[in-house]
């Protein structure tokens, strides 16, 4: 069984509600029924129910046990703007605009049902922006408890692969924060070796990744590095990271005795933290493309309920894998 069915098994063993609403992608409508049919979640979609079945039917999607909440009749709508405009009449939001937002912006009317405990976690980005699905959840649902950085991941599972935990990494930021701190990288750190426990149930082993390794060249995006790791060792002690490594000192166990013999991270890291976000997501998407990975998210962290980003370029396999994650998210909290 790979990486991603075990993550299945999981949730079907405490299905989770989860609120599926770009009910306008028939990618979506696939994953749904996907879902659904194989026990996944419990899933909600969205939308005009006759627009939802319509779309369905061109492709014989079958739709069946699955909830469809109409924003514009369902009974809860009013409670649910009469709720956002208390939340955020201090940020300027009037009444008419909850009202507009709660029935015409799909994620505004999930992150509410979430938040006041109707379901337990949201996926879209399948045909919106990361900001379009992060901004509402960040309103409402907002940052769990001592969190400092909301961040986010690709859980990486790459085929006849002898490296990380069989094959299976996370890669973080690869999807949020543009150019991190060494604050910021300190922090996305703890949290992804957090997120590869809670989905892998292994250890993790986390490198701070660089165009160098252990001094072998200088510049401030190496010290920037090196500081996050001053940061790990402080505040994280018992945490496995270490930094400043190269990709192939990190994962190359041969590699790894040549270029940093000292290290406990080097040659066995299966929690790579990339610089920044450009090196995250080339870095994603070269292993995705030509070593044939799957790779499943954005997946955030760090928001008090589990809010997921898609990639637009997803397949429906894709939202079917990310479903699975987020119920196993939501069973943490």
């Amino acid at each position: 069984m790979n990486r991603i069915e075990r993550i299945k098994e999981r949730a079907k063993e405490n299905k989770k509600r989860i609120i599926l609403p770009e009910t306008m992608d028939k990618r979506i409508l696939k994953a749904a029924s996907l879902a659904s049919k194989e026990g996944i979640a419990d899933i909600v979609l969205i939308g005009e129910k006759n627009e939802i079945i319509s779309l369905a039917k061109e492709d014989d999607i079958l739709l069946e046990g699955i909830e469809i909440i109409e924003p514009t009749t369902n009974k809860q709508t009013n409670k649910l703007i009469e709720d956002l405009y208390e939340l955020r009449k201090e940020k300027g939001l009037t009444k008419e605009e909850a009202e507009k937002l709660i029935k015409t912006d799909y994620m505004y009317y999930a992150c509410m049902l979430v938040q006041e405990g109707f379901a337990d976690g949201i996926v879209s980005g399948a045909c919106h922006s990361t900001a379009n699905t992060l901004r509402p959840a960040l309103q409402i649902i907002k940052t769990a408890p001592n969190t400092k950085l909301v961040s986010a991941f690709f859980l990486m599972c790459v085929p006849n692969c002898e490296y990380g935990a069989e094959g299976t990494f996370i890669f973080g930021d690869a999807g949020l924060e543009q150019n991190p701190t060494s604050e910021k990288l300190a922090a996305i750190a703890v949290s992804s070796a957090d997120s590869f426990q809670l989905l892998t149930e292994e250890e993790p082993v986390t490198a701070l990744l660089s165009h160098s390794t252990k001094g072998s060249a200088k510049h401030n995006d190496v010290d920037k590095v090196l500081e996050a790791l001053e940061i790990c060792k402080k505040e994280y002690p018992t945490y496995n990271i270490d930094g400043e490594l190269q990709l192939d000192a990190a994962i190359v166990p041969s590699v790894a005795e040549s270029k940093a013999p000292d290290s406990k991270v080097a040659g066995h890291a299966n929690v790579l933290i990339f610089p920044d976000l450009d090196a995250g997501n080339i870095g994603y998407k070269l292993v995705q493309r030509l070593a044939k990975a799957e790779a499943y998210g954005p997946i955030t962290q760090g928001i008090n309920k589990p809010v997921n980003d898609l990639s637009r370029g997803c397949s429906v396999e894709d939202i079917v894998g990310v479903i699975a994650i987020t119920s196993v998210q939501a069973c943490k909290k």
